[in-house]
């Protein structure tokens, strides 16, 4: 695989984004990179608990906020990160980041069974339909993350 020189990484607020962000940084600083951190979201009144108190411009503030903390804590010298805010469905909006970059990725929540039937998997949909190599983090857990068991090989097809 040649040397990536765009990545771009899904930032959801999460621990598991987070860990993914500072993969693609660590990524970046290995292939001389810029890493595109890229935060979709969507006003849905019906899972906000604060609705009817909080107009569409303060929640798009809190994500361009939260998203500005993140990246800000996973500067490095020599890596360029650019934060993205894009309304809309985030496999879409990722998909679209992703589309003349060389590397996306992602972290992988785990969410139980039904909000995965009703949400659909972010990770599922891009593995689907990305133009680049998608790596996808497994869901951040307490304790040792252990020793490296394996390596990649040069291989055209996708390793999940």
């Amino acid at each position: 695989m040649s040397a990536a020189k765009s990545v771009v990484v899904g930032v959801d607020g999460s621990p598991t984004s987070a860990a993914a962000l500072g993969w693609a940084v660590r990524q970046a600083q290995l292939t001389g990179s810029d890493v595109r951190a890229v935060t979709a979201w969507s006003y849905a009144p019906a899972f906000d608990p604060g609705w009817g108190k909080r107009t569409v411009q303060d929640i798009e503030q809190a994500h361009r906020r939260e998203l500005a903390e993140f990246v800000d804590l996973a500067r490095v010298p020599g890596v360029q990160i650019r934060a993205e805010l894009t309304e809309g469905d985030p496999a879409e909006v990722l998909l679209a980041a992703s589309r003349d970059a060389d590397l996306l990725v992602l972290g992988r929540h785990g969410r139980g069974m039904v909000l995965r039937a009703l949400l659909g998997s972010v990770s599922a949909k891009c593995l689907r339909a990305a133009t680049c190599p998608v790596v996808i983090l497994p869901a951040v857990t307490k304790g040792n993350a252990g020793e490296v068991l394996g390596a990649l090989r040069d291989e055209t097809g996708p390793i999940i």
